[in-house]
């Protein structure tokens, strides 16, 4: 059984709006500047921790891991009860999400948000009933871009490494694909500083109404 494994930010649901929100009041009750969205959208992909590392880099500020927990625990709280003001899936997603389905593929969600995270935004945009397994960025001892959450998930959804592949919207997700020994299809609209294009993924999309095609390309 084939697995179709899904980045969450940026490649299944418009995520930007909360992120920066949340960011800013860590920032800004810590006492630093706020962070403009564009500079946001570059800081993204590895997980909230890192994100929190990025902003402070931002400020200029150096910082130790012990200085980034309390920043990360108002991180997680904050962003949990603002979880799904503004963000929602791309236009397109539930769409092809249900085709897939139908057509007998298992889905699983692999992103570096952490599982405390990801399983309540899956579910308050009801998105979650689409989705045979869903890995985080904690659920095992590495994130992606190691191959490990990548079959992981494969395995959770029930299915084989070959014949598996990818959707994601940086190089995190086309490196994680390549380590996992899978093909890999990039969005064109996600969270990325290097256009996804640069990155030699197999295939590149601009609306989920593509990626039936480019599956279909990639089986042919």
């Amino acid at each position: 059984m084939s697995v179709l494994v899904f980045d969450l930010d940026g490649t299944l649901v418009s995520s930007m709006e909360d992120l920066v929100v949340t960011l800013n009041e860590v920032m800004t009750a810590a006492g630093h500047a706020p962070i403009p969205k564009e500079e946001v959208a570059h800081m993204v992909g590895m997980g909230a921790r890192v994100l929190i590392q990025r902003g402070l880099d931002y400020n200029g500020v150096t910082w130790t891991d012990q200085q980034i927990d309390p920043l990360y625990r108002h991180f997680l709280d904050h962003y949990l009860d603002n979880i799904a003001v503004h963000t929602r899936p791309f236009d397109g997603v539930v769409a092809a999400l249900e085709r897939f389905r139908g057509e007998g593929w298992r889905l699983a969600v692999c992103t570096n948000k952490a599982e405390r995270l990801t399983h309540p935004l899956l579910a308050a945009l009801d998105l979650a009933r689409h989705f045979d397994a869903v890995v985080g960025g904690d659920t095992f001892s590495v994130a992606k871009p190691h191959a490990e959450p990548v079959h992981g998930a494969i395995h959770r959804a029930g299915g084989e490494i070959g014949g598996s592949i990818m959707i994601g919207d940086s190089g995190t997700d086309i490196d994680a694909a390549r380590n996992a020994g899978i093909p890999v299809i990039a969005v064109d609209f996600g969270y990325t500083v290097v256009p996804v294009r640069d990155l030699s993924p197999d295939r590149v999309i601009s609306h989920f109404d593509e990626l039936a095609g480019a599956i279909a390309s990639l089986k042919s």
